[in-house]
């Protein structure tokens, strides 16, 4: 049976889930459709999805189309989650990109049309809403040849928009509109027509489907998922025009899109791009030792049924895996691999009664292991977890979640601009056993430097091979890493190298006719908590610079008003690179401080009458300029102040 796995994305509040909620109730999965405001949608499970009518992590469930069986993903629309909507495109076949016919274009959907042209993922749109007043089928396919820069393909049209007994009736494929488009892109077709030999449905149809697989044409139908108008036309084209998932019979390739946890446990959901996945087998993921697969369930139209195997173009849910998002089996399509930008703001988080500390922190640990976008350290000392995230929303989600499912009631501090520490220069220190008040039966000489952008941080024995034990080479470089955490002003310091240049021990020894004494021999557990107290010292003669995270924005305007909003990005520290005119806008690229995306998004729609669309991603680091670089308070002891850390770290 033919597979298709189609993405449904949007803008938040477009209509996505209640269109996936449609197709459901119109292939006979769904006795009614769900409803997004009365909490009862299929794919939107989680209970503060319901709550806020929002979706937050993307769902799977399957429908069927005459021959065709088309696994739905519902994807996030809110900007926070962007992210999360990018790794569920990474396995997509083709995506459904549903644009309010009364908002039209709104600035999540230029960033999610990006990520699909970026990912190369054929896309057709659906302009929803044709019932609600305001409606305007023509305005909006004009946003999306002048923002979107998109070869739109109408092939539905409109009776009585704005009104609740709107109708919609399909564009033959052979009518001279269509054609005519379809000829801009497709050479062959359009010699038939120029000729005069005749241009039938069959041939129209072959050139679409090539047009759409190679993003040269995004056909485009109008409905209303509420009412049920136009969504006959969309399941005629979700089954005759987008490209189908290709069935390799090759050696087994998987990308890891999705981790959760249900009732039975953990479990990664894979797409499959080629080969067969049994139960039982051992699977290899990148980095990883090879592991057992213990029980697959694939997507169906009944449901998420446990299967013996899966095979290509199938998504599963796999038991067995120790999985993270992003890693792959085999060798799967190029186009599908994906980094995550990292979250560039960062909260506190603390369990509200200080006895359910440890369920927090098991709790956040959990998370974090589904999710690679929550950057989690925890301080065991000041009962504390830090958490680096990309929005606002994402805390109320962390904070729903411990709630609903540890019964933790959490609180967050207020959110802060996540900066790092870079390495100045060069700098050594060392310490010997039994000098300096030093408790630990170690010594350890370290020099720190720093290394070029994006290297992170390396840790290099340095002295000759065999002077130290592997055990005690490994807890010093997990000592190393441990203080690199929190740098002289507070922040990770990253991008260096740390290179061993001396080391002390007191070998195993016992006193006579007694076994191991460890009060006068060393154990790993000196080098552990001796290497922070070296890394301290010589980040004190390297110097260290904080620097903030840099966006690259790119913004959308009417000409008229881009004095006002130049003026606004120069106050507040932008880098404007380039302008460009594109359908009547001006396209505005640049840079600009993560700390003051909050101060341009406010601003823009009373400067620009709400045409203004901005896109932001994570770009790089720079230095902060001011002589007050921003300090993050220090959780636990600090390793520079010896004594304190002597106290608090005995041996």
């Amino acid at each position: 049976m033919a597979l298709l796995n189609l993405g449904i994305v949007a803008h938040v509040d477009a209509g996505k889930t209640s269109l996936t909620e449609r197709l459901l109730f119109e292939a006979g999965a769904v006795d009614r459709p769900g409803s997004v405001d009365a909490g009862t949608t299929r794919t939107d499970s989680m209970e503060l999805e319901r709550r806020r009518g929002i979706t937050i992590r993307a769902a799977v469930t399957s429908i069927r189309l005459g021959d065709l069986t088309v696994n739905l993903l519902d994807t996030p629309g809110h900007p926070d989650f962007i992210a999360e909507v990018e790794r569920s495109l990474a396995v997509l076949d083709a995506a459904v990109l549903v644009v309010s016919s009364v908002e039209g274009v709104q600035p999540q959907t230029v960033a999610i049309w990006r990520a699909l042209r970026r990912i190369g993922v054929p896309t057709m749109f659906f302009l929803n809403k044709v019932d609600r007043a305001g409606a305007d089928v023509e305005r909006v396919v004009t946003q999306l040849r002048d923002r979107l820069a998109a070869r739109p393909l109408v092939l539905s049209t409109v009776d009585g928009p704005g009104g609740r007994d709107a109708r919609v009736r399909a564009v033959e494929l052979g009518a001279e509109p269509v054609v005519e488009a379809v000829a801009d892109v497709d050479d062959a077709l359009a010699a038939r027509w120029l000729t005069g030999e005749p241009v039938g449905p069959r041939h129209v149809r072959r050139a679409i489907r090539q047009a759409v697989r190679g993003g040269r044409l995004s056909p485009v139908a109008c409905g209303s998922a509420i009412t049920g108008a136009g969504v006959p036309q969309l399941r005629h084209i979700l089954a005759g025009l987008l490209p189908r998932g290709a069935r390799g019979d090759g050696p087994l390739a998987g990308t890891v899109f999705a981790v959760d946890r249900d009732g039975h446990g953990r479990r990664a959901w894979l797409r499959l791009w080629s080969g067969q996945l049994r139960v039982r087998d051992r699977v290899q993921l990148t980095g990883n030792r090879p592991q057992r697969v213990t029980e697959i369930a694939v997507s169906e139209p009944d449901g998420v049924r446990v299967r013996p195997s899966a095979t290509a173009g199938q998504i599963a849910a796999v038991r067995g895996l120790e999985a993270r998002i992003g890693q792959h089996v085999g060798d799967p399509p190029r186009r599908h691999l994906y980094r995550f930008p990292p979250p560039t703001r960062q909260a506190l988080v603390e369990a509200v009664d200080p006895a359910q500390r440890l369920a927090l922190f098991a709790g956040l640990a959990e998370l974090a292991d589904e999710d690679p976008l929550v950057d989690l350290r925890l301080d065991e000392h000041e009962a504390q977890a830090v958490i680096r995230l990309h929005g606002e929303v994402q805390k109320e989600v962390i904070a729903a979640l411990l709630e609903d499912r540890y019964g933790v009631r959490a609180r967050f501090s207020g959110t802060l601009t996540a900066c790092i520490e870079r390495v100045a220069g060069t700098g050594t220190a060392e310490d010997r056993i039994r000098e300096r008040g030093n408790p630990y039966l170690a010594g350890i000489g370290l020099r720190i430097e720093a290394a070029e952008a994006g290297h992170g941080i390396e840790v290099r024995p340095g002295i000759e091979p065999g002077r130290l034990t592997p055990a005690f080479v490994a807890a010093i470089e997990e000592g190393v890493r441990a203080a690199l955490r929190q740098g002289r002003h507070g922040w990770p310091v990253t991008d260096c190298v740390v290179t061993m240049t001396s080391s002390q021990y007191w070998p195993r020894q016992s006193r006579p006719h007694q076994k191991f004494d460890k009060s006068i021999s060393s154990v790993a557990a000196d080098f552990r908590n001796l290497a922070p107290v070296v890394v301290a010292a010589a980040l004190r003669r390297a110097g260290t610079r904080v620097c903030q995270p840099i966006e690259r924005f790119d913004l959308n305007l009417p000409p008229t008003t881009f004095d006002a909003v130049a003026a606004l990005l120069g106050r507040l520290g932008a880098v404007i690179d380039d302008t460009t005119t594109t359908g009547g806008y001006l396209e505005v690229g640049g840079t600009l401080p993560s700390s003051r995306v909050p101060a341009v998004v406010a601003a823009l729609p009373d400067l620009t009458g709400g045409e203004a669309v901005l896109t932001t991603r994570f770009d790089h680091y720079a230095p902060v300029t001011t002589d007050d670089p921003p300090v993050l308070a220090r959780r636990g002891p600090d390793p520079a102040d010896r004594e304190e850390w002597f106290r608090a770290v005995p041996r």
